[in-house]
């Protein structure tokens, strides 16, 4: 199995990156992470991690899920990424893995597949307001499953972010 690890460039979420990659690779799951640009890409908190691919460089098809991680950087770089939110799309009408934490699942309802679906998000105006006008049932809880879809709201939750899409893609 493979997931692919999606990133903003600069202020990423540490923790929802790291702990959701610990319970992969403890599961077998091969990781890629992809951002806006190749290279290195900047935690709030101090990790740096490697871009190996951008959202235009790579098809759904390579992969058994998307993971979008959140953090402010989500707000300024992913929410207005037209190839990720594509991607996002492209993973949702496959039928895989499509899951986001913290500020990122507002990716996920400006790519549509909110509409009348569960949802979490970390709750700002700006991230409240977009996921309620994309049609997302917002509930107040940490980690919620929908079918395919996973979404968690914040660094307190990933790593039962993390189990609830290894326990998806074991189904």
């Amino acid at each position: 199995m493979k997931l692919l690890l999606a990133v903003a460039p600069d202020r990423f979420r540490d923790e929802e990156l790291t702990e959701p990659m610990r319970v992969f690779t403890a599961s077998g799951i091969e990781t890629v992470i992809a951002s806006t640009k190749k290279g290195d890409c900047y935690g709030m908190l101090g990790e740096i991690v490697q871009a190996e691919t951008t959202f235009e460089d790579v098809t759904a098809d390579e992969f058994d899920g998307i993971v979008i991680v959140g953090g402010m950087g989500a707000q300024d770089f992913l929410w207005s990424s037209d190839p990720l939110i594509g991607l996002v799309r492209a993973f949702h009408d496959s039928g895989k893995v499509t899951a986001a934490i913290c500020l990122s699942p507002v990716v996920l309802a400006l790519a549509g597949i909110l509409k009348q679906k569960k949802a979490t998000v970390f709750a700002s105006p700006a991230s409240t307001r977009t996921m309620k006008e994309m049609g997302a049932e917002l509930l107040d809880d940490a980690v919620v499953v929908e079918n395919r879809i996973v979404t968690a709201n914040g660094p307190a939750a990933a790593q039962a972010f993390g189990d609830a899409i290894v326990g998806l893609l074991r189904q």
